[in-house]
């Protein structure tokens, strides 16, 4: 709450006062809200709209080049994959038609075969040569399966009908996983043979485990019915069934988004590889593509909260600074419309005080006469003489006319000190005249006035009206302050040999240290609610600078307040006049 305080502009808690005359016409609150309101529209409406677009066309270029670089991958390995069963399938094709192979051929001329497309390709097991009824004839290789019987197989009806056959991966008997590539041939004679292969895995697989895939991805093949034919990193072992959806056929490269079960954002690239039954699929995790995206991403979303930040400190602090200043001038007029009328105010009622006077002063005239003449017949009978009840009578009318004279003496001076002018003041008289006025007050609520006065106080030259309000003023504020039964202080003394310091205190319930500076500001007030205007310091502030001297104030709450006001003892009538101007 301290640094609320503290930061909180003057206007916030400014009132509208729609029924005083020269009130503000301004809601000073509603004006700053407007003013941030539509300069922060203005100003981050075009900045935020250019980020969300941005980011929106940035993301989906990053997405179209996630998508294409899969797409890229899948198709080059699927040209890998292709050429190494091309060239196995052209190794069968050559041996076939350039050997004229024979059923009777021996098994040692077949492992001679066998030797040299091991050495020259790598990943064949064994050869076998199979007759039209689907009897091996012919075997090399690390098994016993001269003489087998394939006629049931399933490859074995697809070559005789297609010509060639290239299998899914199978562990079949010798549980070892293995693919079967078989080519059909003929000879002069019309009758036909089967020249059967067997690839191991390992070759195979090594076209894919050797890949290095950004994003943690998976590079496998799998068959038509979705069984794994490769080893996976994360999708499951050779011959598992996969957990991802088998894509649809489509002759060229496709790339897809998939979220697993448990929500984690794949992108998924395929091919089917044609002429064989495997399908190739690329898997990545989209996230992991899109980490160096979100890091850049969140350095500009730091940036954007910086910026944004500053710019609303930056419209904050100008809305602020403007109104606050509208707010200042606006205060500063009304204040000094109050000052003007409360000067003309104050000329009336001294027009008025002085009317009353002379008014007061004629009938009491004649009554002072006529009370003096009938003392004075009532002097030559010693019966009228020597009654005490009746001379006391007469002496009292006497009196009361002496006091209304005096009475109506300080009226013509308070009235003739309501004009502009500079002349010898006796500080003393001002006081006691400005107190004389508050006597009855003071009786009545029993405060107790002591004045300390030093003798050796010269004169001054100044205008008494304007000293006699500051006087006045204060003092009311000072028993505005105290409860009854308090204490009133005041003092005066030279400070130097030019300057004179009057003194008033009082202790009445004081003032919060956090408002002691803001005492004298237009319109502030300790009593709002209770009929204070905050105009009587303020105003009264300005009459001390016009007298040329200065004020200041030290008080404590629940202890008193202390006025302390210092006056030279001579003021120029030119710098007088200068300033009447503006009061």
């Amino acid at each position: 709450m301290g640094l609320l305080k503290k930061i909180k502009p003057a206007f916030w808690d400014q009132r509208r006062m729609s029924g005083a005359p020269y009130s503000s016409q301004f809601d000073f609150r509603r004006t700053w809200y407007a003013a941030v309101f539509v300069t922060s529209a203005v100003v981050l409406a075009p900045l935020i709209f250019m980020t969300v677009m941005d980011y929106r066309a940035t993301r989906h270029d990053v997405d179209s080049e996630i998508l294409l670089r899969t797409s890229r991958l899948v198709s080059n390995i699927r040209r890998s994959i292709s050429y190494f069963f091309d060239e196995r399938k052209s190794a069968l094709h050559f041996i076939v038609h350039g050997n004229n192979f024979q059923m009777d051929e021996s098994p040692e001329h077949l492992a001679k075969v066998l030797e040299n497309l091991k050495r020259s390709f790598g990943g064949f097991t064994d050869l076998g040569l199979i007759d039209p009824e689907g009897i091996q004839r012919v075997y090399a290789g690390p098994y016993n399966l001269s003489g087998k019987d394939y006629s049931d197989q399933e490859w074995f009806k697809q070559v005789v009908k297609q010509g060639k056959f290239i299998s899914n991966v199978f562990s079949g008997f010798r549980n070892v996983p293995h693919i079967v590539m078989a080519v059909k041939f003929s000879y002069n004679d019309g009758s036909f043979g089967i020249l059967r292969a067997t690839l191991d895995t390992e070759k195979f697989d090594n076209l894919l485990s050797n890949l290095e895939i950004d994003g943690h991805g998976d590079a496998f093949m799998i068959n038509h019915e979705g069984v794994l034919q490769t080893p996976t990193h994360s999708h499951g072992k050779v011959l598992e069934h996969i957990s991802l959806p088998v894509p649809e056929f489509a002759p060229e490269t496709r790339v897809f988004e998939w979220v697993t079960a448990k929500g984690a954002s794949l992108v998924i690239g395929y091919r089917y590889i044609t002429g064989t039954p495997f399908i190739l699929m690329v898997v990545k995790h989209k996230p992991e593509l899109l980490k160096a995206w979100d890091d850049t991403r969140k350095e500009l979303i730091g940036f954007l909260l910086i910026s944004v930040a500053f710019i609303l400190f930056v419209i904050l602090w100008g809305a602020t600074y403007l109104v606050n200043r509208i707010f200042q001038s606006d205060q500063k007029l009304i204040a000094t419309l109050h000052q003007v009328e409360y000067t003309n105010k104050m000329a009336s009622i001294g027009r008025l005080a002085a009317g009353v006077a002379h008014e007061i002063n004629n009938p009491l005239a004649i009554i002072n006469e006529k009370a003096g003449l009938m003392k004075d017949l009532f002097m030559y009978k010693s019966e009228y003489k020597q009654n005490e009840m009746l001379m006391g009578l007469v002496d009292s009318i006497l009196n009361s006319v002496t006091r209304c004279g005096r009475i109506t003496k300080r009226l013509l001076g308070f009235a003739r000190h309501m004009d502009v002018s500079i002349q010898t003041v006796n500080v003393n008289d001002i006081i006691r005249e400005v107190l004389g006025f508050l006597n009855k007050e003071a009786e009545y609520r029993s405060i107790q006035i002591s004045i300390d006065i030093n003798d050796d106080i010269p004169n001054i030259e100044t205008d008494a009206g304007r000293l006699q309000q500051v006087i006045l003023n204060i003092i009311n504020n000072a028993f505005a302050a105290m409860a009854n039964n308090g204490h009133l202080q005041v003092k005066a003394a030279m400070a130097g040999k030019k300057n004179i310091v009057v003194t008033i205190s009082d202790d009445g319930c004081g003032i919060p240290e956090s408002d002691i500076k803001r005492v004298f500001e237009p319109f502030f007030s300790t009593k709002t609610g209770t009929g204070g205007t905050g105009l009587g310091l303020s105003i009264t502030y300005g009459l001390v600078e016009q007298l040329g001297g200065t004020i200041d104030v030290i008080s404590e709450v629940n202890r008193g307040t202390t006025f302390t006001i210092t006056l030279p003892l001579a003021i120029e009538e030119k710098e007088m006049k200068d300033s009447c101007v503006y009061s």
